[in-house]
């Protein structure tokens, strides 16, 4: 199989520990470095803030005053109509429209860059880096028509702005949400280790999809898996933004590694 972690990565935990299941048992806090130095005017203002949709607002402006999201109809040239496109709401709708779409491996690309953690499937299963699977994804990952407009940077604030909202609004003090993901096979997710009849070690593809609903999760495949998720590793949850591509699904955008699953099956 492909290595699982860079030697080095861009946050203030390295790339073994947050990729560990010891890490997701006894989670520390996540922050990719340099960013909320970088934007404290924004997370000074979410401070001072206290109607939910106002503080939505205002990253979503600051979001529109530092990379021009949204304004890229009122641009008269077709290059920059074409960059300021590159949106983290963009990428935000091609994973959810596919997993393994050009956006997909974006954010995942984005993952690997900031965490350090390599993925094991875009497409199909990336055995090794010198794969036709590696090849796919690194050439998606890396085409320029997604790489301007500084999307890696807007992707850490969105990080950022998601961990401040859980640790402050929607789950303060707690460590661990419960989630729940239906599959039909474990291609994306490798089994690990049996710890016993329903519990398995399982390799989290660098990415995955969630939800906090088990109902939702029932649509999705015949086993169920239960997990029990780092408040740090949440990437992105369904009602952090006003209006945004997964509302509706209870979906939760979870940094991968190693986990502790519990598999139900029907």
């Amino acid at each position: 199989m492909a290595p699982d972690t860079l030697p080095v990565n861009r946050c203030d935990q390295p790339p073994w520990v947050i990729a560990s299941h010891l890490f997701n048992r006894n989670p520390l806090p996540i922050e990719i470095q340099g960013v909320r130095r970088a934007h404290r005017s924004l997370f000074a203002r979410l401070g001072r803030l206290e109607d939910p949709k106002a503080r939505v607002r205002a990253f979503r402006e600051y979001m529109a005053l530092v990379f021009q999201v949204g304004k890229w109809r009122k641009e008269s040239s077709p290059l920059g109509r074409r960059s300021l496109r590159n949106s983290y709401l963009r990428f935000l709708r091609g994973w959810m429209q596919d997993a393994s779409s050009p956006e997909g491996a974006v954010l995942k690309g984005w993952v690997e860059s900031r965490f350090g953690i390599l993925p094991t499937y875009h497409k199909e299963i990336i055995r090794r880096i010198s794969s036709g699977a590696w090849t796919t994804y690194v050439e998606e990952k890396m085409s320029s028509r997604f790489h301007n407009n500084a999307i890696y940077i807007q992707l850490d604030l969105l990080f950022e702005f998601c961990q401040w909202a859980l640790e402050r609004l929607v789950v303060p003090g707690e460590t661990h949400i419960t989630l729940y993901r239906g599959v039909n096979s474990f291609d994306e997710h490798q089994i690990v280790d049996r710890i016993d009849k329903h519990t398995v070690l399982m390799r989290l593809n660098n990415l995955a999809s969630f939800s906090s609903d088990r109902s939702i999760a029932d649509c999705f495949g015949d086993t169920i898996l239960t997990v029990q998720v780092p408040v740090a590793k949440v990437a992105f949850f369904n009602s952090l933004l006003a209006t945004h591509p997964l509302k509706g699904e209870g979906e939760y955008l979870v940094i991968g590694g190693e986990y502790r699953v519990t598999a139900s099956y029907f």
